[in-house]
């Protein structure tokens, strides 16, 4: 399967603050990727490399083939929406779509007018004057407009109200469904993700801690409640990556190829919100993955 992005061993570090370590990746085409993390984590980093924003201090990374910002061809490809979803406060709608008319020569005109007309603004309108969710729009048709192989969106939608988030994820997967372009969307909202995103990676402390097609994620990962018991005494091929325990009672969250059944234990299926959080928490309690992490209570 052809591979949209492909990290190798990358690296940034900012002095001595290591901003990203080691990340090897390979984003497939044709993906919704969700990129989760806490504060700190590196998602920027990682999606600023991916545009050429920023160079790798170690290791490689490609975007459609070739190095990021290697030349005007190559920027061509790829579509970048950050945070602030920066625009231009003096500038009208109009103004903005001229620019992206001017700067980028694949610039799909037809596209951009028709999200406009579709979203209800008025291309006079100075931006300034508009809502956060509505600047947040006209700054998605700016980055679909150019027509890219990949769109990276760094928690574009951080700053809305329910109401407007859900109104620019549904933009977007109207326009992923139509043009099957491959997206990666960082955000701390799983419920956001969950309803869009059919691959997910999660960064923690720098590293990647879990990297895969979600349903693939979600097969493999289950919540285990039985009797008070050791790890250890699980049957063999399972990961324990969590584990808490009442005097009577021990609950894990195991990794697994398959589900394995057994009358003694009662086996349910994680949730992507659960999946998160517990690779979140052992990636900050310090183990590599995969190991033991144990709460008692």
């Amino acid at each position: 399967m052809t591979a949209i992005l492909e990290a190798k061993g990358l690296s940034k570090r900012y002095g001595r603050r290591q901003a990203l370590s080691d990340c090897t990746i390979s984003v497939p085409s044709g993906r919704v990727v969700g990129l989760v993390g806490p504060n700190g984590a590196g998602k920027s980093t990682l999606l600023q490399l991916a545009c050429g924003l920023i160079t790798p201090t170690w290791g490689t990374v490609e975007v459609l083939g070739g190095r990021p910002a290697s030349g005007t061809a190559q920027l061509a490809k790829v579509g970048f929406v950050a945070q602030d979803t920066p625009t231009y406060a003096g500038l009208s709608v109009a103004d903005h779509l001229n620019l992206g008319r001017r700067l980028n020569p694949g610039w799909d005109a037809s596209l951009a007018d028709e999200r406009v007309r579709s979203l209800g603004l008025d291309p006079a309108q100075r931006v300034g004057k508009l809502s956060g969710g509505q600047r947040a729009q006209v700054a998605l048709t700016l980055a679909v407009a150019k027509r890219p192989g990949l769109l990276i969106l760094d928690e574009p939608v951080a700053a809305l109200d329910p109401l407007a988030r859900r109104e620019f994820l549904q933009g977007l997967m109207e326009y992923v469904a139509e043009h099957g372009t491959t997206v990666i969307l960082s955000s701390h909202l799983v419920s956001d993700l969950e309803r869009v995103c059919d691959h997910l990676i999660s960064l923690v402390a720098s590293r990647v801690q879990i990297a895969g097609d979600v349903d693939d994620l979600l097969s493999t990962h289950f919540r285990l409640t039985t009797a008070r018991r050791e790890a250890g005494s699980l049957p063999e091929g399972m990961t324990v990556l969590q584990a808490t325990h009442t005097e009577r009672q021990s609950t894990f969250v195991v990794q697994a190829p398959a589900p394995v059944h057994d009358p003694a234990w009662v086996l349910e299926p994680l949730g992507l919100e659960d999946l998160v959080l517990t690779y979140m928490a052992e990636g900050t309690s310090g183990p590599a993955r995969g190991s033991v992490l144990e709460a008692q209570r």
